[in-house]
């Protein structure tokens, strides 16, 4: 599988689920369940580093506003909900998070943010489809800390000013 056919499937499961994050892992999995199990490895292996690509406090701090607070485990789900969004969303977001303000659309923080069961889309096919768990993905697994420079999630007036379009669409 290659990025663009990743990219297609996380696409139509959007689009199938109408924005839901929660039917469009069910979406998925059905989706990958029509492929052999090395293409769903392969499609998990995509997925898998495009969510340690996005472990950076640029984004956590992103996600903060978005969230109005985000723990660790928020941050992890938002960051499969980020990749759920597609490839224009979640390559916008690592090259300039604050430009989240202008590609997203509505956000319910009630339901946007949270893609946790995205993340379990191509491991849940996998096992459907052999009958065992994935083997390991053979890659690195994310750092233990997020890349860039921390800073204060809490500080309203550094994330104010950090996240200025965020700020005003979410904040005001």
């Amino acid at each position: 599988m290659d990025e663009t056919e990743f990219w297609e499937l996380v696409d139509a499961s959007r689009e199938a689920a109408g924005g839901d994050p929660d039917e469009q892992a069910d979406h998925l999995v059905e989706r990958l369940l029509r492929l052999d199990p090395d293409t769903v490895l392969d499609f998990a292996r995509h997925f898998e580093g495009r969510y340690n690509r996005s472990y950076r406090w640029d984004l956590w701090g992103a996600a903060w506003v978005l969230l109005d607070g985000a723990s660790d485990d928020a941050f992890d789900f938002f960051r499969c909900w980020l990749i759920g969004q597609g490839r224009e969303v979640f390559e916008g977001a690592l090259h300039d998070p604050d430009s989240l303000a202008g590609l997203l659309g509505d956000f319910d923080e009630e339901v946007d943010g949270d893609g946790e069961e995205l993340g379990y889309a191509a491991d849940e096919a996998y096992e459907q489809l052999t009958g065992t768990v994935a083997p390991d993905l053979g890659i690195a697994p994310t750092a233990s800390e997020p890349e860039g420079t921390p800073f204060d999630l809490e500080d309203e007036s550094v994330l104010a000013e950090r996240y200025p379009r965020l700020w005003e669409r979410f904040k005001d």
